[in-house]
């Protein structure tokens, strides 16, 4: 038997909610993958730690592209889908004029750094690698403080990517083409609750 996921609302009714969330909710993130509505945790300050690190990496290694923090991004097959992963490695342009929820395809990593959500399980590691592989973004980066672990996803092909890779924190990795960057997730350690 095959589960059919029906829609809880069309894209144009999220935006609308995600607008007034903005509005009236100060801290709320909503996010809507896999027809699902999801709230998103506020970072705390080792997860905001992290993205600081790996900006700073990035512009150290890549000058030429910015790792942009919370922008909206089109997501899945159909671009029906809204994220707003921690990150998205992009020319510096990449988004100017786009508005709140851009197009993806410029992206070429996005970022995960798991929260302290009960969501995290289903969002970070089941539902946004296949939403992030149907778009095409070659690489999603997935720093999972549960587990202290670091995986690189890459190779999307229709609802998956080919390849993936896990490493613990402390080790040396290299982010896959087009990034290519070489990443010495030590740091990491430090910033785990």
């Amino acid at each position: 038997m095959t589960a059919v996921h029906e829609s809880l609302m069309t894209t144009e009714e999220f935006e609308e909610l995600a607008r007034a969330a903005d509005r009236i909710a100060e801290g709320v993130r909503l996010e809507f993958v896999n027809a699902q509505l999801a709230a998103k945790a506020m970072p705390d300050g080792d997860h905001g730690r992290i993205m600081q690190w790996l900006i700073r990496t990035f512009m150290m290694f890549r000058p030429e592209l910015f790792l942009t923090p919370q922008q909206g991004l089109r997501i899945d097959r159909y671009r029906t889908g809204r994220a707003r992963p921690d990150g998205a490695l992009a020319a510096a342009d990449a988004f100017v004029g786009q508005g709140e929820w851009a197009d993806p395809e410029p992206v070429l990593l996005v970022v995960e750094v798991t929260s302290d959500d009960q969501g995290t399980e289903r969002r970070d590691r089941q539902e946004k690698p296949r939403a992030y592989a149907e778009t095409g973004i070659p690489v999603y980066l997935l720093i999972d403080r549960d587990s202290c672990e670091v995986t690189i996803y890459s190779e999307p092909r229709v609802d998956r990517y080919e390849r993936s890779l896990t490493v613990p924190f402390g080790a040396t990795v290299e982010l896959p083409h087009p990034v290519n960057v070489e990443l010495d997730t030590e740091p990491l350690k430090d910033w785990v609750r």
